[in-house]
């Protein structure tokens, strides 16, 4: 009895101190940082009100087929996992288009680190993946998480109220997991590839390297997914499913396969067939990724671009896209922290020279009396750490674009701190204070506004809206980012 007596006041007085720790350090915290708090609170509740004018019709639920593949992720922290499998940082960082020993793997790794800038690589070296695997297996905090674009985007599509029909080869085990919401299309595997992820905070180091920004190196040994083995049966789905769009993503798998000759090229036709066949009236949207083999990129600009009406990808891929679409070789690294006026500009080159490719070809098709089955672009999306771009043509299919990039902004935070609930303790705005719509002498600047921070102009014959990001402080996962990102922006827009 006197024990238990004895706990009640102790639990009072504990409750107490609590109180009298948080009304002290509101008490004395700094004008500085209470004005940062406040403006973060204010950007918070002004994008989240942004993000409910637009709701989803739960009666309805929009339809959504995404392809193709998918792959377990094993994460695991970058630096710590090396460290653990006597992978020493190297001297000489260099950008490897695949990777074949543990040297590469460390010269690669390197090469990205120090900017903080993703990077996907494969590994010719199957005996050595599988032994980076069991190594990661072993590594205190390891994750296990459903991985592949397609998979990813789908599985933020149904959370946010979409019906999805999902392309690709999946274990028992894989589909188990999935949203009721998610419907299959694919034959059944005995086992599901798996991606290593090697994660790494903003500021962690790694021998003389110090990285500028979390994020996340990949690599996989993936002999399955490269050959789109769900095609036809996804092919043969959709007819029923008539969605309202159709995403494809996880082409990457593809890129330095040692495919046979040709066989990559009849793949993607395939696809194209497959794409040109759907509803004219069904948007498409393609889901870019970390390419590096400049033959892969010409096929997709050959087989897959032209069938998009709606493009989305990163501060890597734009620039990336934008220097083949201009005759140039791949950047396989670009400023991963790039200013709001340089990556408008690349959007705007990027819209306008497929654009008039599309021209180009239907003028043809008109001459030689074919049919052109390509598309205009009328949706661009570009997520960055600091900001979400997107550009959307007027008239369009495509609306709610304020409301979507405001999404977009809110689920780049939620995906990247692990949670629903975002906490402006853990977040911070570096996104500047006002910024120039373009780098061209004498652009307007628009000032960021607390109240109002989704910006939103017309030029041309498109809209384009910029919103801030509430960068996460506390990351608890980077790998997947872009792929939640784009699916919840789309979702307020088809």
């Amino acid at each position: 009895m006197m024990e238990e007596g004895g706990r009640v006041p102790l639990v009072k007085y504990g409750s107490v101190v609590s109180l009298l720790v948080v009304l002290l350090a509101f008490w004395f915290r700094s004008p500085q940082n209470a004005v940062l708090d406040d403006r973060l609170d204010t950007v918070l509740s002004s994008l989240l009100r942004a993000e409910k004018k637009v709701g989803v019709n739960n009666v309805a639920r929009p339809k959504v087929a995404i392809g193709f593949g998918g792959c377990v992720d094993l994460i695991v922290d970058g630096v710590s996992f090396l460290n653990k499998i006597g992978i020493s940082h190297t001297d000489r960082p260099v950008h490897h288009d695949y990777l074949e020993n543990a040297e590469q793997l460390a010269q690669s790794f390197g090469y990205f680190f120090a900017p903080g800038a993703a990077a996907e690589r494969f590994m010719l070296n199957d005996t050595l993946f599988n032994e980076l695997v069991e190594g990661a297996r072993d590594l205190p905090g390891n994750r296990w998480s459903i991985g592949g674009n397609a998979p990813v985007m789908a599985g933020r599509m149904a959370m946010e109220g979409c019906d999805l029909l999902l392309g690709g080869s999946f274990s028992t085990d894989f589909t188990d997991v999935l949203s009721q919401h998610i419907t299959v299309a694919g034959e059944v595997i005995d086992e599901q590839d798996i991606h290593l992820i090697l994660e790494y905070s903003s500021g962690a180091s790694w021998g003389n390297y110090t990285s500028q920004r979390a994020n996340r190196y990949i690599i996989h040994s993936d002999d399955h997914n490269p050959y789109l083995a769900s095609m036809d049966e996804f092919a043969e789905k959709l007819k029923d499913f008539e969605p309202d769009l159709l995403v494809v993503g996880g082409l990457q798998m593809m890129d330095n396969f040692p495919f046979k000759a040709g066989e990559r090229e009849a793949l993607l036709s395939h696809l194209a067939e497959l794409l040109s066949s759907s509803t004219p009236q069904i948007g498409i949207h393609f889901e870019m990724a970390s390419f590096v083999e400049e033959s892969i990129m010409e096929d997709l600009l050959e087989y897959i671009i032209p069938h998009a009406d709606s493009l989305g990808m990163n501060e890597q891929e734009l620039p990336n896209l934008l220097s083949l679409l201009k005759g140039s070789n791949i950047t396989v690294l670009s400023d991963p922290s790039p200013r709001v006026a340089t990556v408008l500009d690349q959007m705007r080159e990027v819209y306008r020279i497929l654009n008039q490719r599309y021209k180009d070809a239907t003028a043809d098709s008109d001459t030689n009396g074919a049919n052109s089955e390509a598309k205009l672009l009328t949706r661009l999306h570009v997520h960055t750490l600091a900001f979400q771009a997107m550009i959307v043509t007027r008239g369009s299919q495509w609306k709610n674009i304020m409301s979507a990039t405001a999404k977009a902004s809110l689920t780049a935070n939620r995906h990247v701190c692990g949670s629903n609930d975002i906490d402006p303790s853990k977040a911070r705005l570096i996104m500047d204070d006002s910024f120039s719509i373009s780098l061209r002498e004498g652009s307007q600047r628009i000032l960021l506004q607390e109240t109002r921070p989704v910006s939103c102009w017309y030029e041309d014959d498109y809209e384009i809206c910029v919103a801030p990001v509430l960068v996460c402080t506390e990351v608890y996962q980077t790998a997947g980012g872009g792929d939640n990102i784009s699916a919840a922006g789309l979702v307020l827009q088809i």
